[in-house]
């Protein structure tokens, strides 16, 4: 039997406040803190610094910590902010769990060396002035906001400490980063050494919000899409993946900017999936169009609609085909949820597959004739072509072989520059 390890490898090498608020999976019903109004407009001065978004247990490369759980454990997570702030909360989501969840307690820290955090940064997080919190089944909670000096680019260690059964766990499978766990109740300590145990997902943790050090404009951006956008194919621990080379494009031109990733490896825009969570037009609206203060959203997504439909590699089997004008009108279910909140919406060509599992001609003609549609429709407010960067001018079909993470469709760390500098900053 093949290695947790190998065949995760295996995996990626064939896919493509202040006050407590706690929230249903829809609508604002459960809203505490925070008015009605004010949730609707983006949470006021609060701005999205890092995102993921939420799957439903699955271990469809192997084992990991989704489907068992987690019981009198602390769960140390890395992540890197796109926006500074002066002070911070988490967003925590149990929209897959099937009971309440119970957070202990919880800490926010600047970061050291792997689960270790800087000497006095660490910061106890409270819920509605509470130490603990229950997140209902289904539904998100916000910590309270504490005073927290974080910069651009910096990245924050978010602990949460899980004294009693939580259950299968909301995660996110390809985190492309080191998360870590101890027994018992460290989620003070400054130092790793109890953090025994390590996975490559986040769990439970879906946002880290800022405010403070400007003011909060409507200029964040999204990147919504599967795995490409997710960053398959990136270094480990390096924030090589696109949103990340963006946000770093902001940061050098000295405007920082809310860059926040919502790609799911293995989505589609049309079928939902077991392990790949619903299908980009239900999802839209709770990942992409709930962050605060969004004024622009990148759609990239339809390569596994194309190619999942006849490849018998793909976990729980090939998924329905679908057509290039079903893939065309979920695209247009996009536009249409992001102009109705007012966000502009930039379209993106898809990236060349030859060589890799999803390649046969009549997946290849309907990519093709899909992104004519991208590029000739004028439906989206913009456009990057990012089959364009990406395409071995020697034959377009295939991806640049410096910018092939080896699996022929996804990206490398180079490929993923590339696509970040195929974007125009003017365009946000």
């Amino acid at each position: 039997m093949a290695s947790t390890n190998s065949l995760r490898r295996t995996g990626i090498a064939l896919l493509a406040a202040t006050t407590l608020v706690a929230l249903p999976v829809t609508g604002t019903e459960g809203l505490t803190g925070t008015s009605r109004a004010e949730a609707a407009q983006g949470g006021g001065a609060w701005r999205g610094g890092w995102a993921a978004s939420p799957q439903a247990p699955t271990e469809p490369f192997g084992p990991n910590w989704s489907e068992q759980g987690f019981v009198d454990h602390t769960v140390r997570q890395v992540v890197r902010v796109s926006a500074g702030g002066t002070k911070a909360r988490i967003e925590l989501s149990n929209r897959y769990g099937k009971r309440p969840l119970r957070i202990t307690g919880a800490t926010v820290a600047l970061t050291d060396d792997g689960a270790s955090v800087k000497a006095g940064s660490v910061r106890r997080l409270s819920f509605g002035h509470d130490g603990s919190v229950t997140v209902p089944a289904g539904g998100k909670v916000y910590s309270d906001g504490v005073p927290f000096a974080v910069k651009a680019l910096q990245s924050v260690t978010v602990t949460l400490y899980l004294a009693e059964p939580t259950g299968p766990a909301s995660f996110h499978s390809f985190a492309s980063a080191t998360s870590y766990r101890a027994s018992g109740d460290h989620r003070s300590d400054r130092d790793g050494t109890a953090f025994k145990e390590t996975s490559a997902s986040w769990f439970f943790l879906s946002g880290v919000e800022v405010s403070g050090g400007s003011a909060a404009r409507r200029d964040g951006i999204v990147t919504f899409g599967d795995s490409i956008t997710d960053g398959v194919g990136s270094g480990l621990n390096a924030d090589n993946r696109y949103p990340d080379e963006l946000a770093e494009r902001f940061a050098a031109a000295g405007k920082p900017r809310s860059v926040l990733n919502h790609g799911i490896g293995g989505n589609q825009v049309t079928n939902d999936t077991v392990w790949a969570g619903e299908k980009g037009i239900t999802r839209f609206k709770l990942d992409a169009l709930s962050e605060p203060n969004v004024g622009t959203v990148v759609v990239l997504e339809g390569i596994n609609d194309i190619g999942g439909s006849d490849w018998e590699g793909f976990p729980g089997g090939p998924t329905p085909e679908v057509s290039v004008d079903r893939l065309i009108e979920g695209h247009r279910s996009l536009i249409r949820q992001a102009h109705a909140r007012g966000i502009r919406v930039i379209g993106a060509t898809l990236t060349p597959v030859k060589g890799s599992s999803y390649y046969t001609p009549v997946n290849e003609a309907k990519r093709e004739a899909f992104n004519h549609w991208i590029r000739t429709s004028g439906e989206y407010d913009a456009v990057v072509d990012f089959d364009r960067a990406l395409a071995d001018p020697a034959d377009p079909d295939r991806i640049l072989p410096a910018y092939d993470s080896g699996d022929h469709l996804h990206p490398g760390d180079a490929g993923y520059r590339a696509m970040a500098q195929a974007l125009d900053l003017d365009e946000f």
